[in-house]
């Protein structure tokens, strides 16, 4: 099993300001975290999921 992701880590791998995903998470967009205590943490393989599940192309 790979190590789960914090906040930092999903704003690296998709190349967005971490503030991005904080907000995402507030309006119930995004990748699927999970709150571990104070702490929301994401598995990795759900957000690459997430990732190629969004439509391809520039709008």
């Amino acid at each position: 099993m790979r190590n789960l992701w914090g906040p930092e880590d999903v704003a690296n791998y998709l190349g967005v300001p971490l503030n991005t995903v904080y907000q995402w998470r507030c309006r119930g967009y995004g990748p699927a975290g999970r709150k571990i205590g104070k702490y929301v943490r994401y598995k990795p393989e759900d957000v690459e999921r997430w990732f190629e599940s969004m439509a391809e192309g520039v709008i």
